[in-house]
């Protein structure tokens, strides 16, 4: 639909329609939760594990991911590298999405493709983890980031969508949001990773 039409049919939409979509977006989201919380709790734990266990031996937790999903990525390796809830000392994490000299570089003299894969070559090592963040599982430079760390002995974790994509098939450990629409995958994404965190902080006793 072009976005002004859009826009327009919302502008001229009365107050009761404008309720009853925003309660059914806002009902989709808490049953989306609620639906597979056991599932969210079993792997969040689990990964966290993984994360814990790689900063003990002075690992670094990567993280790549597209558009809302790179915003994603820098917004929770702030949250390890900075604080969530304790006051402590900083973590180590790096999210592949931030640098743009890098990004464009890589872009621009090899491939978008490249732009994880290459970055975690030159910074990764064994006994680091690579969080990939992907709604549809299929960009090819998040493929090349979990095959590359897969090739260095860096643990592969995913957080993915309903339609799980290629990235299913060949990362590690995933949760997979059972969601066709993008935003409510993209909800949950943020709520997982932040649900992580909280357990590597308590893991580390911090």
């Amino acid at each position: 639909m072009n976005c002004s039409l859009f826009l327009n049919k919302v502008k001229y939409m009365s107050d009761t329609n404008k309720d009853e979509l925003l309660s059914s977006l806002i009902s989709n989201h808490i049953d989306l939760i609620e639906d597979n919380k056991e599932h969210f709790i079993e792997k969040t734990k689990e990964i966290a594990n993984y994360l814990t266990e790689s900063l003990n031996s002075g690992g670094t937790i990567f993280w790549c991911g597209n558009g809302g999903s790179a915003a994603d990525c820098q917004h929770l390796a702030a949250d390890l590298v900075c604080r969530f809830i304790s006051d402590r000392e900083p973590l180590r994490s790096i999210s592949l999405t931030t640098d743009t000299s890098i990004l464009t570089a890589i872009s621009n003299d090899y491939s978008f493709n490249d732009v994880f894969s290459r970055q975690l070559k030159a910074l990764g090592k064994k006994g680091d983890v690579l969080i990939a963040i992907s709604t549809s599982g299929n960009s090819p430079n998040i493929l090349k980031a979990i095959e590359t760390a897969k090739s260095m002995n860096i643990k592969t974790i995913g957080l993915l969508g309903n339609d799980k994509g290629k990235a299913a098939k060949i990362i590690q450990t995933k949760i997979i949001v059972p969601s066709k629409r993008t935003a409510r995958i993209q909800e949950i994404h943020i709520l997982i990773g932040h649900l992580i965190i909280q357990l590597v902080e308590l893991n580390l006793a911090l």
